[in-house]
């Protein structure tokens, strides 16, 4: 017997991060109160003046029998007030202080509308101030995990997608928060007081207009369940749109330099393509939703009609109590409208944070045990035991079986060709990654047993991609250490030859670098990197290729600065040219994640091929340029 294929399950609105959000909430609880006290005064105010309106009209129809009647000959009107089922006791009632009624009613609802109109404003001020500190909220709290997850999250995930769920995802949750809660709530006690007000008017009318309601909702459920994974999509579009327009303009450079800005056009406008058929699939949705709702909202109106007219046919219903029904019929209607911009918020809110919460749950590789112990003034002992490591998600290990030491004061440099192993090794030292197996130890101690921030605060580093910050060249300098003096900021930059060149701006150290240290030389960029490492006076200092960028002069002045400065400190040092390395206490030669060769350059020469070889490729070049800078230098002092 053949087995029938099993039917794609109902989308269904998931509601789990929304609920999560509004708790943000009662982090301010005073506005709350204001903004949702403010709704329901406000609410109960309009609900008062459709019965305020049925007595105007009560009033001037009545009045107006009375007039007609009084004016028939006296012989008549207890025939007339008979036919009318009106006592002649009503029919002077009718006819007595009308014009004061009417005027007392007129500023009834005046006031009420100015009641409603104080308490509206009110709400909209505190539901606006409420989801705006939401969203600071939800902005610190994501930016504060952004910045402790571990560099294994940011490996897997690109930069413009953490942007838009720090900023259109929860602009979408701060519209809901603050715009479709207040609508809801809104909707609920008008729909509610209405249908109060209806029964306890007319029974018999209300009864035909109710059964029209749990269609409506069951129509607004459904629309929501479709309509949230919708929007959810929408987002990621939105999401991949931000990060190709984010790399291309942190790359227009590279852009230009290539001539390829027609191909990157072609595939921004793939993005946007995909992200425009994703709007428009949300805009079917959403425009066969509107006209239903309308259908449904006349279709309830007709049947009132009918039986409203009914009523007033049979006298049982009067003109004033017909329009006191049709309004509150329209509060149960409106808030039916109201509720297809509710759905669509709420599914828009719902998608996108669900998207946030997937960045404040998201756990970090690298954290503090229980238990931690902040490490002591560093000594500078590093040490690794039988140290592996593949980067997560990965089975591929990039380093295999690593074991050295170095001693307080001693310089490591880390040798081999690109892939090696060399910057996995150094990040291990600050815990940027742990090891897979194996343990990393300073001063005798398991990194593992150290909290990260006692750690990283002990640990000077240069690395190979020089990151500045939008700010002046003090500021980049202090990064690391922001009460420093600016007598230690300039002996930190004259010690990475940057001093001099500092000098040469207007502003000195209040230059602004520009974004990302765009007003910058990649040589000057490294210098000022070097010394915010250099600020921290750190027992380990850890350098990534840190002189690949600046020509032979400044090299040679880094060189012979760090020279110095390395002295009784704990020194690593990548480098590709081995020139940088030719001082060092013990080279690391790598290949293939693997310790192929260690030793002094002496000792290496004589007992490694692949040292050799390196030396032979590299080093005579480069010893002849350091000794053309050396020259060079002597000249500029001469």
């Amino acid at each position: 017997m053949a087995v029938k294929p099993m039917k794609p399950a109902r989308p269904k609105m998931n509601l789990a991060g929304l609920k999560r959000a509004s708790v943000y909430l009662g982090h301010y609880p005073r506005i709350m109160v204001v903004a949702y006290g403010s709704l329901i005064l406000a609410t109960l105010a309009q609900l008062v003046v459709p019965t305020l309106v049925r007595n105007i009209i009560d009033t001037v129809t009545n009045g107006v029998i009375a007039q007609k009647i009084m004016a028939a000959p006296t012989a008549f009107q207890p025939q007339i007030e008979k036919a009318l089922n009106y006592s002649h006791a009503q029919v002077v009632e009718f006819g007595h202080n009308t014009t004061s009624k009417l005027l007392i009613a007129s500023l009834l609802v005046i006031g009420f509308a100015v009641v409603k109109g104080i308490f509206t404003f009110l709400q909209n001020y505190n539901a606006e101030r409420l989801s705006q500190s939401v969203a600071y909220d939800f902005r610190n709290d994501l930016f504060a995990k952004i910045q402790r997850l571990s560099f294994s999250y940011h490996d897997r995930n690109q930069t413009g997608q953490l942007m838009i769920r720090a900023t259109d995802d929860v602009e979408k949750v701060r519209l809901f928060l603050g715009q479709g809660l207040i609508m809801t709530l809104s909707a609920v006690v008008l729909l509610v007081g209405a249908l109060i007000i209806l029964f306890a008017t007319n029974v018999a009318l209300t009864l035909v207009v109710l059964p029209i309601l749990p269609v409506a909702m069951v129509v607004f459920f459904v629309f929501g369940a479709v309509a949230q994974p919708l929007f959810f999509k929408v987002q990621m579009k939105l999401s991949a749109l931000n990060t190709i327009l984010q790399e291309n303009l942190a790359g227009i450079k590279v852009v230009k330099a290539f001539s390829r800005e027609k191909d990157q056009q072609a595939k921004f406008e793939v993005a946007a393509t995909n992200l425009v058929n994703q709007q428009l699939a949300i805009s079917r949705v959403f425009t066969f939703l509107f006209p239903l709702i309308f259908l449904i909202a006349n279709l309830g109106q007709t049947l009132i009609l009918y039986a409203g007219g009914t009523q007033i046919i049979n006298q049982t219903l009067t003109l004033g109590e017909w329009q006191q029904f049709s309004l509150y019929l329209a509060f149960i209607f409106f808030p039916m409208a109201q509720l297809g911009m509710i759905i669509t918020q709420m599914a828009q809110a719902s998608a996108s944070a669900n998207r946030i919460f997937e960045i404040l749950d998201a756990q970090s590789d690298v954290v503090d045990k229980p238990g931690a112990q902040p490490i002591p003034a560093i000594q500078g002992y590093v040490e690794f035991k039988d140290v592996s490591f593949s980067y997560p998600g990965s089975t591929q290990p990039v380093l295999s079986n690593v074991s050295f030491e170095a001693k307080p004061g001693q310089t490591i440099a880390l040798l081999g060709a690109t892939g090696s192993g060399k910057t996995s090794i150094i990040n291990l030292v600050p815990r940027f990654y742990d090891p897979t197996q194996g343990a990393v130890l300073i001063d005798g101690h398991d990194l593992r047993d150290l909290t990260i921030d006692s750690l990283r605060k002990q640990i000077g580093i240069v690395l190979q991609e020089t990151n500045l910050f939008t700010g002046t060249i003090r500021d980049n300098i202090a990064f690391g250490r922001s009460n420093a003096t600016q007598e230690q900021v300039e002996a930190a930059a004259k010690a990475a030859a940057a001093h001099d060149f500092i000098m040469t701006f207007p502003q000195g150290y209040d230059t602004s670098v520009g974004e990302l240290g765009s007003t910058l030389s990649g040589g000057q960029k490294q210098r000022i990197a070097i010394a915010r490492a250099l600020l921290l006076d750190p027992r380990i200092l850890i350098l990534d290729d840190s002189t690949s960028s600046v020509d032979l002069v400044t090299e040679y002045k880094i060189q012979k600065a760090l020279d110095l400065l390395m002295l009784n400190r704990t020194s690593l040092v990548i480098a590709q040219r081995i020139s940088t390395v030719l001082n060092a206490d013990l080279i690391l030669v790598l290949e293939k994640g693997s310790i192929v060769a260690r030793g002094t350059h002496e000792e290496l020469m004589e007992e490694s091929e692949i040292y050799a070889q390196i030396y032979q490729s590299q080093l005579v070049e480069d010893v002849n340029l350091n000794e053309e800078a050396a020259t060079a230098m002597i000249g500029q002092e001469a």
